[in-house]
């Protein structure tokens, strides 16, 4: 079954270059040879790099969607564009197929962080290459579920990435070394005012949520430079509709606190949050305070959150309860 959305409105695209960090665009006629020629391509580069909210494959018809083509300039079919954070990054005119190719995935391996062309993986490894340890039996990485117009986040510098810096799968400049960490944008998140956070995440689908994972990557110690913390005290509230301010999350009982530790912390400066599963059965959306962070700093860094369970199967009962006597307290 294809993957590529056939573009019916300029909403519709717009939705798209916002909630996919990654938009390939096939701009068509349905009149031109070479854009039938070099359709299967296309088609095929689609159905083995498409991934939710992260990389997306759209064909778009110039005849009946002037507006887009117009204010993208689109004189000639078949005309490719890739977008990246909304922008127009890479443009192919004509059907040359080696140039596609190379262009599509060479953007791939770079939103995943690694130098391969290879494109990405099945569900439990993709775009998390840099990540180390083996997924809990029996779970995935359905951080992909995350409704990307729906996030928030409080008490961010702006001067910093945005909220959607948070869920991207790609490896983080923090781990990168060399011209590459160097020219990078900054993609993570700090605190502004004060050393918290609140985060909201909504998802497109029930989850069970078996594991959180956050990564935090402060620079070394630098005498000119204040070194944001890494977080310390996380409080996790399940299934509300909205994004928590600080004082209400004091006057709410939190589903789940965790204090973490220097120990948690492993060489990808990613820690696991160990959740208590029979509390995170049926969750529409996450809030996450950072309450504090691990030193006597101002300000915390994040730079990526990963969210491991499954996508709302139901579970038999007995399996239910003994996952939870498990993880449970």
């Amino acid at each position: 079954m294809s993957k590529t959305v056939q573009i019916a409105s300029p909403k519709q695209f717009s939705d798209l270059l916002q909630s996919s960090q990654i938009v390939v665009t096939d701009f068509y006629a349905d009149w031109c040879g070479p854009c039938k020629t070099i359709a299967p391509l296309y088609e095929q580069l689609s159905a083995s790099l498409s991934r939710p909210n992260h990389i997306t494959f759209v064909k778009v018809n110039v005849d009946t969607q002037k507006e887009i083509a117009s204010k993208y300039a689109v004189t000639a079919m078949p005309t490719f564009m890739i977008f990246k954070s909304g922008q127009v990054v890479e443009k192919v005119k004509g059907a040359d197929p080696r140039k596609l190719q190379d262009v599509v995935k060479k953007l791939a391996a770079e939103a995943e962080g690694g130098p391969s062309s290879s494109g990405f993986g099945g569900a439990t490894g993709s775009g998390s290459s840099w990540r180390v340890g083996d997924l809990p039996r029996g779970y995935n990485d359905v951080t992909d579920q995350v409704d990307i117009k729906g996030l928030e986040l409080l008490n961010a510098d702006s001067d910093f990435g945005t909220v959607r810096t948070l869920v991207d799968s790609g490896k983080p400049t923090g781990l990168q070394k060399g011209k590459a960490s160097a020219t990078a944008s900054k993609d993570w998140v700090e605190s502004d005012t004060d050393e918290q956070l609140m985060l909201f995440m909504p998802f497109q689908c029930t989850l069970k949520v078996h594991t959180l994972q956050i990564t935090s990557l402060p620079p070394a110690a630098d005498d000119d430079d204040e070194v944001p913390m890494r977080p310390k005290t996380i409080q996790i509230y399940s299934n509300h509709a909205h994004i928590l301010g600080f004082e209400e999350a004091e006057d709410i009982p939190a589903t789940q606190s965790i204090t973490l530790e220097a120990k948690d912390w492993d060489e990808t400066g990613t820690a696991t949050l160990s959740l208590r599963f029979v509390k995170f059965q049926n969750i529409s959306s996450l809030v996450l305070f950072i309450v504090d962070g691990d030193g006597d700093g101002d300000r915390v860094r994040l730079d990526r959150i990963r969210i491991i369970g499954e996508t709302g199967e139901k579970r038999e009962l007995g399996k239910l309860e003994k996952i939870g006597d498990e993880h449970g307290e």
